[in-house]
């Protein structure tokens, strides 16, 4: 398993823009993406403007192909200019 989290720090006064796009993508994964078989979106409880995502692709190459999709290219054109700060880290699941 390859796992995937993500932190973006939104723009003050840009979550009601941000957060319809982030779970319509989630959706997207989900329902579009076999390989795709976890895509939470959470909200941090100490910063309104801090989103979380824990992602789950069966391997890097599904996620790597996830990038290519064109609701990923879609979300990430539409809200490029509502996010401060983005922060990507990968892991492989052990066992």
């Amino acid at each position: 398993m390859y796992i995937v989290t993500v932190k973006f720090l939104i723009n003050e006064g840009q979550m009601q823009a941000f957060m319809p796009a982030m779970l319509k993508q989630a959706e997207d994964s989900l329902s579009n993406e076999e390989a795709c078989t976890v895509f939470d979106v959470a909200v941090s409880e100490n910063n309104p403007n801090l989103v979380f995502l824990y992602e789950i692709y069966n391997s890097k190459a599904d996620f790597e192909y996830h990038l290519e999709t064109e609701h990923f290219k879609t979300f990430s054109d539409r809200v490029g200019p509502l996010v401060a700060d983005k922060q990507v880290e990968c892991f492989h699941l052990q066992k």
